[in-house]
């Protein structure tokens, strides 16, 4: 099923054309408001390389799951 998003505001202007699979291989600073300072730091902390590192890190999906749950 073909899924449509307004990426605008989600990644950096160089990445709101790619595809789904292209973002989740992205690095982590494709993200608006995470810079590559903060890609660093995340890399050394966590080893967080890409989008799909971040969406899939355990701590991460703990902490979303706990705010789901507090709605």
């Amino acid at each position: 099923m073909p899924v449509t998003a307004d990426l605008t505001k989600l990644v950096d202007k160089a990445y709101q054309d790619k595809t789904l699979a292209e973002l989740v291989d992205a690095p982590v600073a494709a993200l608006s408001g995470i810079s590559d300072g903060g890609a660093k730091l995340l890399k050394e902390a966590l080893g967080i390389v890409t989008i799909g590192d971040l969406g899939r890190n355990p701590y991460f999906r703990t902490a979303s799951a706990l705010v789901d749950l507090n709605k």
